[in-house]
């Protein structure tokens, strides 16, 4: 069974990746069709009541890009909710993209390479 999202939150992420911002739009071009390290990246994803900049759900992996509108605190919250599900949180400024793409990209399979692979237990088959 598919788990269920938020219809509008689902719409404001379709929206989202109609509409990347050009920092979004530079790092995609490098996590796209598992171009880093083959780790398969998903863009604007729902997880809980957030919607995630960059996920890999082979490794529980979050890359999250930060502008000049980002609110600390609020991030805070929401990191310990990701972590707290079981997620690593990595942040780069949208200027650490702009300016060392190379620096980002490398620090993210860095920790690809370092994350162990999340496997989910089956549900058991009820008795009959």
């Amino acid at each position: 069974m598919a788990l269920r999202i938020n219809k509008q939150r689902g719409e404001y992420a379709r929206q989202m990746r109609r509409e990347p911002t050009e920092p979004e739009k530079r790092l995609w071009r490098h996590l796209s069709n598992s171009k880093l390290g083959g780790y398969k990246f998903r863009r604007q994803t729902v997880i809980g009541p957030y919607i995630c900049d960059f996920s890999c759900s082979y490794n529980g992996l979050i890359v999250e890009l930060d502008g000049h509108t980002h609110d600390a605190a609020l991030d805070a919250i929401r990191d310990k909710y990701l972590r707290s599900s079981g997620y690593i949180v990595l942040r780069f400024s949208n200027a650490d993209v702009m300016a060392d793409m190379e620096s980002v990209l490398a620090t993210i399979l860095h920790n690809c390479e370092q994350l162990p692979e999340r496997r989910y237990a089956p549900t058991p088959t009820p008795p009959l």
